[in-house]
């Protein structure tokens, strides 16, 4: 056995799934499976098996991910102190966000902090909700849209950062475009184009259709709010879209309100591995933290 098979086997217990895990960890699968056979066959048990598209633990692997996750845990404590010691002369970054604070939030605060840190090396990864979450042991911090997700791991920090409002979307020259508001029960009698499934807009949009007895027709799914947007253009249905994607529109597209209570929910920052963070993360999230609720970032 070696620290590095532990590490390893660390992720792919997090992750559930072979192919995840190495991406995380930047090795190819077959050098993550080779590792995690010899940490097999050192502990004499199995520790794993198939499961779907990805792994289940065995009694025994839960066992021994226990300690994989405590030594990892050591190994960011350590690297914690590493950059604390070196200042922000050096080091990285990894960021993953859903679509809304991917594409509205985070450019400027990317931005700033490069300005104030060159040295430091940051990377972005953007993705809808829930692929974010499943990124998370390979991030330093993740914002996403919405409910946050359950059986996050234990070492996980939540900060609910900002509120967002969720708005329909129709052309400029639609009937509901000039009263600019309605009601679920109008906009369930219209075609719908949605956003694909794990989608933030999506799940909040789908809850308050499911608690007002509502079934909509959704005629379209499509990855991504351009995509959404253009649907709506050439006719194909409304959408619903953060109101934050609609402060630079042309015209075409006009934006209706949800009467009576509008469509809110909490854009989210998690912090895996809160108590070994690097000093980097710190003043990233300590930016985000500062960022007023009406200024765009």
């Amino acid at each position: 056995m070696t620290p590095d098979q532990l590490l390893t086997f660390a992720y792919v217990a997090d992750t559930g799934n072979i192919s995840r895990a190495a991406a995380l960890l930047h090795l190819s699968q077959p050098a993550v499976s080779g590792q995690l056979r010899l940490l097999q066959d050192w502990f004499g048990e199995p520790l794993y098996r198939r499961s779907g598209h990805g792994v289940a633990l065995t009694a025994a692997g839960e066992r021994l991910a226990e300690q994989a996750r405590q030594l990892r845990q050591v190994y960011l404590q350590a690297q914690a102190a590493r950059d604390a010691w070196r200042g922000l002369d050096t080091g990285s970054l990894r960021l993953g966000a859903s679509t809304t604070p991917a594409s509205y939030l985070l450019p400027g605060l990317v931005a700033q902090f490069r300005r104030r840190f060159p040295a430091v090396s940051l990377h972005l990864s953007d993705g809808n909700t829930r692929q974010i979450v499943e990124r998370l042991p390979g991030l330093d911090l993740a914002f996403i849209e919405g409910e946050v997700p359950a059986g996050l791991p234990a070492d996980t920090a939540v900060h609910g950062w900002r509120q967002d409002e969720v708005v329909a979307i129709v052309q400029a020259d639609h009937p509901l475009a000039a009263r600019g508001a309605a009601s679920l029960n109008e906009l369930a009698d219209q075609p719908l184009v949605m956003r694909e499934p794990g989608s933030g807009v999506r799940q909040l949009v789908e809850r308050a259709f499911d608690g007002a007895g509502l079934a909509p027709a959704v005629g379209l799914e499509l990855a991504g709010v351009e995509g959404v947007k253009q649907a709506v253009r050439a006719g194909l249905g409304i959408a619903f879209v953060s109101l934050m994607s609609m402060r630079h529109e042309d015209g075409t597209l006009a934006v209706v309100r949800v009467l009576p209570r509008p469509l809110t929910r909490t854009l989210s920052i998690l912090v895996p591995h809160a108590n070994a963070c690097a000093r980097a993360t710190e003043r990233f999230l300590q930016a985000c933290l500062a960022l007023p609720d009406d200024s765009e970032a």
